[in-house]
């Protein structure tokens, strides 16, 4: 500033060691009024980088928290889960053993040793016997072999079936004849009959001829002719029932062409 403008400088004083005052030119202007620039820059970077630096540590702890919130929900909602499950599997629990009895109603104990014949009810189905000689007319079979069965206190024994229980029952029996010679003469009889205690006679139950099964000329040429008998009757306690026919040397002598069986209704 020039001393043109009217305005003087002020007037500093300086003191020395002696004590005495000083007075400085008026032409030098004091600079230790004001704090370096540098100074007051490195001031001002400090203060921002402590506000930066808590920003950060906010965000961090935010972060933290919204991921600890996440884990904590979702461990809540699969606890919530497994809860449901649980729950359910419990009344899938109670209502199957709810129903457990009802499928045990009049079964009879493990220990009861008469438990198969009770529960089955009497039946059998025999097949036919091969037989090179045949002397009698009432059929022989096979109980055991292939489909053959005896059960519910049925017992097979020379060629007959007897029942332990009186009922009606289902009887039936098949035969098939083959032969090469035969007269239009010939007749085919296949019956069934029971034999019962204290009767001497047996009681015929069905029966079945054929007559002029064999045309004339027919002689030399193999034929075959089938005989089926079923009926629904009356049985008394410890009757044997059998089976007769007219021609046993005639019979097939494949096992499932000639059969013989009945069960109880």
């Amino acid at each position: 500033m020039s001393g043109t403008q009217g305005y003087p400088y002020p007037q500093v004083f300086l003191v020395d060691s002696s004590g005495g005052p000083q007075v400085q030119p008026p032409g030098l202007v004091p600079c230790w009024s004001f704090p370096p620039a540098q100074e007051r820059v490195r001031e001002q970077s400090r203060g921002c980088r402590g506000v930066g630096s808590w920003s950060l540590v906010m965000a961090l702890l935010f972060l933290l928290l919204l991921v600890f919130g996440a884990l904590g929900l979702g461990a809540y909602q699969i606890h919530r889960l497994q809860t449901q499950l649980d729950g359910i599997q419990q009344e899938v629990n109670i209502e199957s053993k709810s129903r457990a009895p009802e499928k045990l109603v009049g079964e009879l104990p493990e220990t009861d040793p008469d438990r198969g014949k009770k529960a089955s009810r009497p039946a059998a189905h025999v097949i036919g016997r091969i037989e090179k000689v045949v002397s009698q007319n009432t059929l022989r079979w096979e109980p055991k072999a292939g489909r053959a069965f005896t059960e519910g206190g049925v017992v097979y024994r020379d060629g007959g079936l007897q029942v332990n229980e009186t009922g009606l029952y289902h009887i039936y029996s098949r035969v098939q004849f083959e032969t090469n010679h035969c007269t239009p003469t010939d007749a085919l009889v296949h019956s069934v009959f029971v034999r019962r205690p204290g009767s001497s006679k047996p009681l015929t139950l069905i029966e079945a001829d054929r007559e002029g099964y064999c045309s004339s000329g027919s002689n030399g040429r193999v034929w075959t002719s089938g005989s089926y008998l079923g009926s629904t009757l009356q049985l008394e306690k410890q009757d044997w029932v059998y089976v007769n026919v007219s021609h046993p040397a005639m019979l097939s002598h494949t096992h499932h062409a000639n059969f013989f069986g009945l069960h109880k209704i």
